[in-house]
């Protein structure tokens, strides 16, 4: 069964900040992710214990006025001390309330087994099936200069529907293996994998094992509040304790942030975990990955502005942080 794409929008914002190759309307990206289906009359109850989102938001009538539920949900599964397993977007497959809730979870490739073996774990007798889709493809769709209404041609994709993540992340797409995204959304192109993640980093997206490390990356350090991707109103969820009382402490010291090296790069990939220092030789984070003079690093707010460095072999590499136009205008704390 095909679902149609998720509500059109215009998005000027995003084309305002994506500069992308080629002069197609838009760039489409094969993700390095994988999918697993989840379905059954306990589907959206099984997950919503496993999540940080409100997963049970995918199986209601809507949002008021009419508005049909979301068609896509970022989130979080966490360990019993509350950090991060895996980052996962969830996609709405199911039409209606009426009919059995049907949804894909998608997450970074290299974790599947494990985030298969991680539900398997809870499922205990709930009436829930749970199988991989490795006869699917995920892609990333990123508006560019001319874009108009991408939508023409998903009749075909299995999902099409913003990134629910942050409008500068555009659009997610799930088709059948060995499709061509091409056709289905117009005079679009298929870009290099490498300027995707380049956007990731210049925005300060997290996405993998890679940004987030399992079992070290804590969830509102990560920005999980500001993608959309939790609820502080849900019932209990594992690792939800100490999620809850950060966010009701107010105060998070740390965050994921866009950084910037400069010339002369080092020559070797920086190492995951690498220590960044101030002038003065303070600690302000640790660096978690990046592709040429881009990368994203979790930093110590108070030292965000300062002039930061890291110790490649001997050799300060220099680097400059900087806070993403789509964060809310509120994000001080």
């Amino acid at each position: 069964m095909l679902v149609r794409a998720g509500a059109t929008r215009a998005l000027p914002g995003l084309r305002r900040l994506w500069r992308g190759g080629g002069s197609g309307a838009a760039a489409c990206f094969r993700l390095a992710r994988a999918l697993l289906a989840v379905r059954g009359a306990e589907a959206a109850v099984f997950l919503q214990g496993l999540l940080t989102n409100d997963v049970t938001r995918l199986a209601a009538e809507g949002g008021g006025a009419g508005a049909a539920p979301p068609r896509a949900l970022y989130a979080h599964a966490l360990n019993v001390q509350g950090r991060c397993l895996y980052d996962v977007i969830l996609y709405r497959l199911h039409e209606s309330p009426s009919e059995e809730p049907h949804m894909l979870l998608e997450c970074d490739s290299g974790a599947l087994e494990a985030l298969h073996k991680h539900l398997r774990l809870y499922k205990i007798r709930r009436k829930v099936d749970i199988s991989p889709c490795l006869d699917l493809s995920l892609w990333a769709v990123v508006p560019g200069e001319g874009a108009g209404d991408l939508t023409q041609g998903a009749g075909q994709a299995l999902v099409f529907t913003p990134d629910p993540r942050a409008e500068v992340m555009g659009w997610r797409l799930v088709a059948k293996e060995g499709a061509d995204v091409s056709e289905m959304i117009p005079g679009s192109h298929v870009g290099n994998i490498e300027d995707y993640h380049r956007h990731r980093y210049k925005q300060g997206i997290p996405e993998g094992v890679k940004d987030l490390p399992p079992g070290v990356a804590l969830p509102l350090e990560s920005n999980l509040a500001y993608m959309n991707g939790v609820s502080f109103t849900k019932g209990c969820y594992i690792g939800q304790e100490l999620t809850a009382r950060t966010h009701h402490m107010g105060v998070i010291r740390k965050r994921l942030l866009p950084v910037h090296l400069s010339p002369p790069l080092p020559k070797d990939n920086i190492p995951e975990g690498t220590q960044i220092f101030t002038e003065s030789g303070k600690s302000a984070g640790k660096f978690r990955a990046g592709g040429g003079d881009l990368g994203i690093a979790l930093l110590r707010l108070a030292h965000v502005n300062e002039p930061l460095c890291l110790n490649m072999g001997g050799d300060k590499v220099k680097l400059t942080a900087n806070t993403p136009e789509w964060w809310p205008k509120n994000s001080g704390k």
